[in-house]
């Protein structure tokens, strides 16, 4: 147990953007505990965006910049809390910062690297994971709230801007993206997706890099929203979410951000360990086929599959629009007529 109010501490978070929106209310509790400790992080350019939607963050360093990281590393910090789970080279870094006490999963060799070394488990939901590194600290496991990441006031004019033409409409966003293409849907069946959203007055918006813009036009190819895949920071990003009505998104990065937002989703899982990385609570729904060789990914790691994602393909865009439909009957984000009789008769879909 650290008994003396640490006054900095430095959390190294490499990895993807999942990982980092997931360590948002960790850092939170430890601001609520010691209000007056300084909190930097050491990130990724791939995910050290995220930070910008918490308050509590005073720098940002990057991993993967060498001049940052030597910075990093002539900082004096009381506590260095290295979150990544598996690989060695993070618990090295937190080893160099020589702070007095240093905090890290004890999954390998790298246990002997840090003064605390924590369990892990694949069982278990990725923000117990991380909430367990703050027990040396004396800071308990808190509910996480339902909103725990904030928007930028900048991106949310931004987002204001790029959905002008909607006129007000309800929409549901789309992120056919995926770190990997195991994890991913098909534009083909966002894009029948999007059609039956459009029958019901829902139109959508496509959110994601410049590696889905193709996939955004072919999606809303039918006129039934729009593309901003490709043309919008990870910050604006989210406030597009924000203002969505749902999101639907393999496992992601863009999907654990709709959730720190308070956004209802509905989610596809297959290759990834929907038990540790799934949404929680009666806002999302997780469609899982859950096949005899799922999950198949272990620390961040998927093997080629020999089934072409089976566990993926077998999701039919049925499922989909009618688990949208449910769930935003559930948190009144449906156009009113879409819900009566006669339409669910009409689509030929299960009734809510």
């Amino acid at each position: 147990m650290v008994y003396m109010p640490p006054s900095s501490i430095l959390l190294i978070r490499p990895g993807g953007i999942g990982d980092a929106v997931h360590l948002i209310p960790t850092i939170s509790a430890i601001k609520s505990t010691y209000p007056d400790a300084a909190i930097d992080i050491l990130a990724e350019k791939r995910n050290s965006a995220v930070f910008n939607l918490s308050h509590h963050v005073r720098h940002v360093f990057h991993y993967d910049k060498p001049l940052e990281l030597f910075r990093a590393l002539r900082t004096t910090y009381d506590v260095v809390i290295d979150t990544e789970q598996w690989h060695r080279l993070s618990a090295v870094v937190a080893r160099m910062t020589r702070a007095p006490v240093s905090i890290g999963f004890a999954t390998n060799e790298r246990a002997r690297l840090f003064t605390h070394a924590i369990a892990y488990s694949q069982d278990d939901c990725e923000i117990d994971s991380f909430y367990r590194l703050l027990a040396p600290l004396g800071i308990a496991r808190a509910e996480v709230p339902a909103l725990f990441l904030a928007v930028p006031p900048k991106a949310a004019e931004k987002a204001n801007m790029l959905l002008e033409g909607g006129g007000g409409r309800a929409f549901v966003t789309l992120f056919p993206g995926a770190s990997i293409p195991e994890r991913r849907w098909g534009a083909e069946k966002f894009r029948n997706l999007a059609d039956m959203l459009a029958a019901v007055g829902l139109a959508v918006v496509v959110v994601g890099g410049g590696e889905d813009q193709e996939q955004g036009e072919m999606i809303v190819a039918g006129g039934t929203g729009l593309n901003l895949a490709g043309r919008t920071s990870l910050s604006e990003t989210a406030a597009v979410i924000q203002k969505s009505a749902l999101l639907v998104s393999g496992d992601s990065g863009v999907l654990h951000i709709a959730v720190g937002l308070g956004v209802p989703t509905v989610s596809l899982f297959g290759p990834g360990r929907a038990r540790k990385w799934a949404p929680q609570g009666e806002r999302h729904l997780v469609l899982n086929k859950k096949l005899p060789c799922s999950p198949c990914t272990t620390f961040g790691t998927t093997p080629p599959c020999p089934i072409a994602a089976k566990c993926m393909a077998d999701i039919t865009v049925d499922e989909v629009g009618n688990a949208v439909t449910v769930l935003l009957t559930a948190t009144g984000g449906l156009p009113s007529f879409c819900c009566k009789k006669e339409w669910l008769e009409g689509a030929g879909r299960p009734k809510p």
